[in-house]
């Protein structure tokens, strides 16, 4: 029997997704082992406890107080229904959760659906799509695997399942009707932790991680009498850092920037007369 003193974290036991939450982990200082088939590991540094599970039981896991916290998708919280705390979305393992048919079916619209079968590993999800818009008398059905390959077989009128790229719904000849809901990767927790104190300082090394990855530190020297205009160029995380130089026609300026805008924002700053602007990617933070 595993401990019951210390945090659990419950990530994915495989796959791109399982990769992902190690990296974040891992980066938030939690240091541990992936050892083959072994379904949990224990930080050397801590009292947490890593526990490999299927991504779809992880809200469940989390909800029935089995673990404290864990990395799934916000497609497999939304399907399972239970009551949960999302504490971060985490911005990676972006998908959809789609409704598909053959691309030669007689179905242009999801009413068209009515009376019909329809494949899905999120049966509550398409049960709820339905119902909401009164399409009557779908028969829902459970599919693990390769749900994709169901309509071929003719098994089913139509799929409700994952899309990323959409290549695997092309090479089946398959197109999307709708979407149901669009999902990602999110840290959720439970109201009453085994070791509040624990959970909340990793709650917040993993949002300095997440805030480092959206942000960069930008430097740059600045005519002083265009400040202002620079200020509002780059307003920063709550307000930028201002030095005097030894020129004190010149001022030296430090400032977060959103990595997605770092190059319009080095564009507009040249514009005004900066130099020597230069960016710095972050690790951690603290905000």
């Amino acid at each position: 029997m595993l401990s019951t003193d210390g945090l659990r974290v419950a990530v994915p036991s495989k796959g791109r997704l399982q990769e992902r939450a190690i990296e974040l982990l891992r980066a938030a200082g939690l240091r541990f082992r992936v050892s083959g088939r072994r379904l949990f590991a224990v930080c050397s540094d801590t009292n947490t406890r890593i526990i490999f599970s299927n991504v779809a039981d992880i809200p469940v896991l989390v909800a029935e107080g089995v673990v404290d916290l864990g990395i799934t998708g916000s497609d497999q919280v939304a399907e399972k229904g239970v009551s949960v705390v999302t504490h971060e979305r985490l911005g990676f393992g972006r998908c959809r959760v789609s409704l598909a048919v053959h691309q030669d079916a007689p179905y242009d619209t999801p009413a068209a659906l009515a009376g019909k079968v329809v494949g899905s590993k999120f049966v509550s999800l398409a049960e709820s799509y339905f119902a909401e818009r009164g399409i009557r008398d779908v028969h829902v059905i459970p599919i693990q695997g390769a749900v994709e390959v169901m309509v071929l077989l003719g098994m089913v009128d139509a799929i409700v399942e994952i899309v990323e790229t959409g290549n695997s719904l092309v090479e089946n000849d398959l197109v999307e009707l709708d979407t149901l809901l669009p999902a990602e990767a999110v840290l959720i927790g439970r109201e009453e932790p085994r070791d509040p104190g624990a959970r909340d300082t990793l709650l917040r090394r993993i949002q300095g991680v997440l805030v480092a990855a959206r942000y960069s530190l930008v430097e740059y020297n600045c005519p002083a009498a265009r400040i202002e205009e620079a200020v509002r160029i780059t307003p920063g995380f709550s307000s930028p850092t201002i030095q005097e130089l030894r020129d004190p026609s010149w001022l030296a300026v430090k400032v977060l920037v959103e990595r997605d805008s770092v190059q319009e924002v080095m564009d507009e700053l040249e514009k005004l007369g900066c130099t020597a602007i230069l960016e710095t990617g972050l690790r951690h933070t603290r905000l």
